[in-house]
């Protein structure tokens, strides 16, 4: 077969790394190494969340699958096996590119990067690094008025996954994973500081949850970054950088960041230059190491995909997904604040379970929001939240159980918030009716729940019964009591609490603190 060699290419990388480098920021004074300036830029490997592979029909294999059984003769790189590219997957990557106001492009190509690695059947990878789907575009950060600027998104094939067992000394190579669709998100080194690199990932997280496309779980490996670090003083160009390899969670990105910009310092402060090189985290001693350097990097001998046309994109099309587009992150928590929320309410609904709410295909709506939204229709919001926040959440939490545990209904949780609402029930039995429904898994409405346990609130025409257990407590408790008498009120919240344990909660804790008030009056 001939491979091309393109030297226009490589003109065009280094014609892209030096406009890079020339994008600036206002210099940013960080005390933990001061005079110096770091410099950052990301590249996210999501993997699209489609039920099918990039170019397969096989289903892409979860997390715990038995190893080698989503694969077809494609992903194991039979001979005469031809690639058919899955539309959700261009559908998907499509919406991720108009949420982080990137250009469609209407014509993009696919190429193969051919290296030799056991998890790597074919002996290259598919992707899209000259002609990619989409170029340029912004992400905005949660905090500081910072905009990162996107270089491009493409389209291209997850490999294998090889694990070593030490015992018998041979690495273990599992294909279930292979040919999964990613989106390479490349970053400018636009982020100044490893806290900026946190919220960059935490955000774009958020963006793709919110579209669909990914769920961006870093640890399940459905979320990678290659993270490129340089430090310069204040006003110089770019320093050297170096590439951190698959860092898996946010917090040991901070770490990895943080100890190769000591690590560059160190080198320069003594006299000595960075080499540029390829680099792990290892996150026992919480440092970097070299894994190669740029010299000895292979030479993928990129060419294009002989068996993939051009991937050619309408404007209709483009303005199909652009018009069905989900609600975005900031979108969301504006709407949220001006419901009367705050800012912590909207936060915990927003990240609660993030990325267990992403289905499949770009199927949307069994998030926390969106069963807040569904229990609002007509409902105190603040009220609302409380119940969700404070008690279903509470409740499952104390269970060990996430949001997508969650097994009461929006009719139920309505029915049982209206019940409290309306006073035919107290808050206690509410939340006691509350707890039985998840502990029993019930599926019966709130309101027979109610009857058949006798959680009923007395009639406030009933003070028979009211003052029935206020005299009870009053003998059972005759020290607090005489305390209350004394003049000493705080004793008397914990009459109250009496009164409500012997009711279950019927009582109505204010009705019971004034007939308590009267009787010790007498």
């Amino acid at each position: 077969m001939l491979i091309r060699r393109c030297p226009w290419r490589s003109v065009q990388l280094h014609q892209l790394w030096r406009l890079r480098q020339i994008h600036t920021r206002e210099p940013i004074h960080d005390k933990r190494w001061p005079g110096w300036e770091v410099v950052v830029g990301i590249e996210v490997h999501a993997q699209i969340k489609s039920r099918r592979k990039l170019f397969s029909e096989s289903f892409t294999s979860r997390p715990g699958e038995i190893p080698n059984t989503t694969v077809s003769p494609y992903d194991a790189a039979f001979p005469g096996t031809l690639p058919t590219l899955n539309p959700k997957c261009v559908e998907l990557a499509v919406r991720t590119a108009l949420a982080l106001n990137s250009e469609v492009q209407f014509r993009s190509a696919f190429d193969r990067k051919h290296y030799f690695y056991s998890d790597l059947p074919a002996g290259y990878q598919i992707t899209q690094r000259y002609s990619p789907l989409a170029n340029g575009g912004y992400l905005k950060l949660s905090r500081g008025n910072v905009a990162v600027g996107i270089t491009q998104i493409q389209l291209e094939q997850d490999t294998a996954k090889s694990t070593f067992d030490g015992l018998r000394r041979t690495s273990l190579i599992d294909l279930n994973r292979a040919g999964s669709g990613l989106m390479e998100i490349v970053s400018e080194p636009d982020m100044r500081s490893p806290e900026e690199a946190a919220d960059y990932v935490r955000t774009l997280q958020a963006v793709l949850r919110a579209v669909g496309s990914s769920d961006g779980n870093m640890e399940q490996g459905s979320f990678r970054c290659d993270v490129n670090v340089s430090v310069n003083r204040p006003g110089e160009p770019h320093g050297t950088r170096c590439e951190i390899k698959n860092l898996n969670s946010v917090r040991f990105m901070m770490v990895a960041i943080t100890s190769e910009v000591f690590r560059h310092i160190e080198l320069l402060e003594s006299g000595c230059l960075v080499p540029q090189e390829t680099r792990g985290f290892d996150e026992d001693k919480a440092e970097t190491f070299k894994l190669r350097s740029k010299e000895d990097s292979p030479d993928y001998r990129y060419m294009p995909d002989p068996n993939l046309p051009p991937l050619l994109i309408s404007e209709e099309y483009i303005e199909v997904i652009r018009k069905t587009m989900p609600e975005l992150p900031d979108a969301t928590r504006a709407r949220l604040l001006n419901l009367g929320l705050s800012e912590r309410d909207a936060d915990v609904l927003m990240t609660v379970d993030s990325g267990r709410e992403v289905g499949f295909d770009g199927e949307l709506g069994k998030g926390a929001v969106a069963y807040f939204d569904a229990l609002a229709q007509h409902r105190d919001p603040k009220v609302v939240v409380n119940w969700m926040t404070h008690e279903l959440l509470g409740q499952l939490t104390v269970r060990k159980e996430t949001f997508s545990d969650n097994p009461i209904s929006v009719a139920q949780l309505g029915e049982l918030m209206d019940l409290v609402q309306d006073g035919k029930i107290t808050g206690t039995s509410g939340k006691s009716l509350l707890k039985h429904i998840i502990t029993n898994r019930s599926s019966a409405p709130p309101s027979v729940l109610a009857q058949e346990l006798s959680l009923e609130a007395i009639s406030g025409n009933d003070t028979a019964t009211l003052q029935t257990w206020c005299a009870e407590t009053i003998e059972a408790l005759p020290e607090e009591a005489e305390a209350v008498r004394r003049g000493n009120p705080r004793v008397l919240n914990k009459l109250v609490g009496k009164v409500m344990q012997l009711s279950r909660g019927r009582a109505n804790a204010q009705n019971a603190r004034v007939v308590l008030n009267d009787i010790l009056r007498r």
